[in-house]
C-alpha cells in the first residue's frame, strides 16, 4: 500500500491541550538504519532560544487547526517549523502560524518531521556542536534529511487524500517552511509525484546549506521566498539563488528580502518591517489565486 494510502488510515485522535481539544494525525514512517532514538521525543521550554521548542521526534505527526466553517476558504497549509533538525521551534513557527492562518480562513496542520536524536536537550545539543563540531550537525542532518522530506511528502498525500473530510481543497495544498524546515520545503519541490505535490511552497529563510538549489522540476508549483539579508547564517545568499533558480527556469516565483530581522523571526514582534512577513504571504496567496479574502 503506497505512503499516503496508509496515511489515510491511521488513527486520528484527540487530546486536551490548554483547554481546547487538538487533533493529532499519525503520519507512516519507515526505520532508519543507522539512527536510533535512545531519549523520548520532547516538549520544554529553551533557555537558549527562548522559545518552546520540540525534541527527538522519530513518529512524523501532524497537528490540524480548522477555521470556523463560516470563514473557511478551503485552502490548506501545512506548516514545517524550523531548528537545524535537532528541534522543532515549534510555537513561534509552528502553532502561532496555523492559528494565525485560521484566522485568515486557511485550514493549516503543524508538522512535527522527524529529527536528529539528541540528548536531554537538543537546542543545547546543537548549540554546542556549532562552536565545536559544525561538520557533525551536517553530518547527522544528511542521516535523517531525506526521511524528514518524506514525512512532509506523506503529510501533502495525507492532506489530500482526505480533503473533503477537512473541507479543503485538493487542489489548494501548500507547504511553508522555516529554515531546517524550508530545507525539507525544498527537499519536497525536488523530490514530489503526482499524489504528493504541492500546490504552492514558501520556504522562509530556508537553510540552504542542508539542501543545496537544484534545477526547479518541469511542474514546480508557485513558490514565495522570504528572508532577511542580515540573517547571521548566511542564509539570504541561498535565498537569492533559489529565487534565481525559479526565475531563470520561467518558474512563478515571489520575493521579500528584509534588511534587517536577523534568523528565526517567525512570529515573534522585533518592532521590524519583518514582523509582518505573513500579511505578504497571505497577499500573495490571494493574487496568485490560491486563497481568497474572507469578510
Amino acid at each position: 500500500m503506497p505512503p499516503f494510502q496508509k496515511a489515510s488510515l491511521l488513527l486520528c485522535f484527540l487530546f486536551a491541550v490548554t483547554g481546547a481539544a487538538q487533533e493529532v494525525v499519525a503520519l507512516p514512517f519507515d526505520h532508519i538504519d543507522g539512527v536510533e532514538w535512545q531519549n523520548e521525543e520532547k516538549a520544554y521550554y529553551s533557555d537558549i532560544w527562548q522559545t518552546q521548542v520540540v525534541t527527538n521526534v522519530s513518529k512524523p505527526t501532524l497537528q490540524v487547526f480548522r477555521p470556523t466553517a463560516d470563514t473557511n476558504t478551503n485552502t490548506a497549509v501545512i506548516v514545517a517549523p524550523g531548528g537545524g533538525l535537532y528541534a522543532h521551534s515549534i510555537n513561534s513557527e509552528g502553532i502561532e502560524v496555523a492559528k494565525w492562518l485560521n484566522q485568515k480562513g486557511i485550514t493549516a496542520f503543524v508538522l512535527k518531521y522527524r529529527l536528529v536524536p539528541t540528548g536531554d536537550d537538543g537546542v543545547a545539543d546543537i548549540s554546542l556542536l556549532s562552536q565545536t563540531n559544525p561538520d557533525k550537525i551536517m553530518e547527522e542532518v544528511a542521516k535523517v534529511m531525506p526521511f524528514s522530506i518524506q514525512d512532509a511528502l506523506n503529510a501533502i498525500a495525507h492532506a489530500r487524500t482526505n480533503a473533503a473530510s477537512y473541507q479543503i481543497d485538493p487542489s489548494k495544498i501548500g507547504l511553508m517552511g522555516f529554515s531546517a524546515g524550508g530545507a525539507v520545503t525544498m527537499g519536497v519541490a525536488y523530490n514530489y509525484e503526482k499524489s504528493n505535490r504541492p500546490d504552492f511552497l514558501v520556504p522562509i529563510y530556508a537553510w540552504t546549506d542542508a539542501m543545496p538549489v537544484q534545477v526547479p522540476k518541469g511542474d514546480t508549483p508557485p513558490m514565495l521566498l522570504i528572508c532577511a539579508s542580515d540573517d547571521p547564517l548566511d542564509l539570504a545568499a541561498g535565498s537569492i539563488a533559489l529565487y534565481n533558480s525559479m526565475l531563470k527556469a520561467g518558474k512563478s516565483v515571489g520575493f521579500h528580502m528584509y534588511t534587517k530581522g536577523g534568523h528565526g523571526f517567525g512570529m515573534r514582534k522585533n518592532g521590524l518591517p519583518s514582523d509582518n512577513w505573513i500579511e505578504r504571504f497571505y497577499e500573495w496567496s490571494i493574487a496568485e489565486g490560491l486563497t481568497q479574502p474572507t469578510e
